[in-house]
């Protein structure tokens, strides 16, 4: 396996707990009868967080996130081929699923418990590798602003969601 390969794989493992995460509270948790407002309200912030998450997205590719993130683990930099289309298709996705949720799909629950999960690792992991890097550290402006939409509409699918019986 190509050493790209292994920083691709490597950096990315913390958003694949999160998948991991996102996937059993997909399946353990079943929608919940909110009505059209409480779903509305739901996607509305997830749109918002998606919206900040573009911007922060912005922010690291501006500021190199591709290369001084793989660089703090030791590992080569990651194209910017692979960073732009790795965040333009989970983009794509949280879009779609947005759309999926006012159409009641549960599936659509996973990528959005996967935003939660991510945005709220974000808020923490920014500062965390700020403080690592002595300074600032790509994506760290945003990130308080990713973390708290994070934390928001986590609280939003425990209200659209129950533990399954």
């Amino acid at each position: 396996m190509s050493e790209t390969l292994q920083s691709m794989i490597a950096g990315t493992a913390g958003l694949s707990v999160a998948a991991v995460m996102a996937l059993f509270l997909t399946i353990l948790r079943e929608p919940v009868d909110v009505g059209w407002a409480g779903r509305e309200r739901t996607v509305r912030l997830f749109l918002v967080g998606v919206a900040a998450q573009c911007t922060h997205f912005l922010e690291e590719f501006v500021t190199r996130f591709q290369v001084r993130f793989p660089a703090l683990l030791g590992l080569p930099a990651w194209s910017e081929n692979f960073f732009v289309c790795f965040n333009l298709a989970w983009l794509t996705i949280w879009i779609l699923s947005a759309i999926g949720l006012q159409m009641r799909f549960r599936i659509a629950l996973f990528p959005i418990w996967f935003f939660a999960i991510a945005a709220i690792m974000n808020g923490i992991a920014h500062p965390a590798l700020a403080i690592l890097a002595g300074g600032y550290f790509p994506g760290l402006i945003t990130s308080p602003v990713v973390g708290v939409l994070g934390v928001l509409l986590w609280l939003n699918l425990q209200a659209l969601t129950r533990w399954s019986a």
